[in-house]
């Protein structure tokens, strides 16, 4: 088994065998936070699928330094689910769906709950103070940009940067003992 600093060099030098490594060890956890973005299992696929070949493409741009390979790649996911759900199609696919969509799905929302409780990231959001909690919420979880954190919370935006930069300081040292976050299964 390789470790994370193999997988890395074998990302940025190309090998195909990388890819592989990276979606057999955090596609579950990535596919659950693109679960919670979308909250549609089909574009939840179509994003995992496509922040898969944003990793392959931008690999040379990881830089350790700023942070883990897991939170990198979690981030260009979460990136993509809410690129997906500001897409025109998804706005307009959202609209012509009829009531009885969503009271008969009503257990697909519960199930996104269960499915980031499985992988284990909400439960490490405990760790963190209340005001930091919040703001990992509202962006990692429901999708928000900063910018309307600040607004929805009344805060400076500098504030809402600050704070999601510490709260994933934080989030990064308690996941640090478990970067091979696992779903046992895959479902939104």
């Amino acid at each position: 088994m390789l470790n994370e600093q193999q997988v890395i060099e074998l990302l940025q030098s190309g090998d195909k065998k990388a890819i592989s490594l990276l979606y057999d060890r955090y596609s579950a956890a990535l596919y659950g936070v693109a679960c919670q973005v979308v909250k549609s299992e089909e574009l939840a696929q179509d994003v995992l699928q496509d922040a898969f070949i944003k990793i392959w493409k931008n690999a040379s741009t990881y830089n350790q330094s700023k942070g883990t390979l897991f939170t990198w790649m979690l981030n260009i996911t979460r990136n993509t689910a809410i690129d997906k759900t500001r897409s025109i199609h998804y706005r307009n696919s959202g609209k012509v769906q009829s009531i009885d969509h969503f009271v008969n799905n009503a257990s697909a929302v519960f199930s996104h709950e269960m499915n980031v409780s499985h992988i284990g990231i909400r439960k490490k959001t405990e760790i963190l103070e209340e005001k930091y909690r919040t703001i990992i919420d509202l962006v990692y979880f429901n999708g928000y940009t900063q910018k309307e954190v600040s607004e929805e919370l009344g805060l400076p935006l500098g504030t809402v940067k600050s704070r999601v930069k510490i709260a994933l300081r934080e989030l990064r040292r308690a996941l640090s003992d478990n970067t091979d976050v696992s779903i046992a299964e895959k479902k939104c």
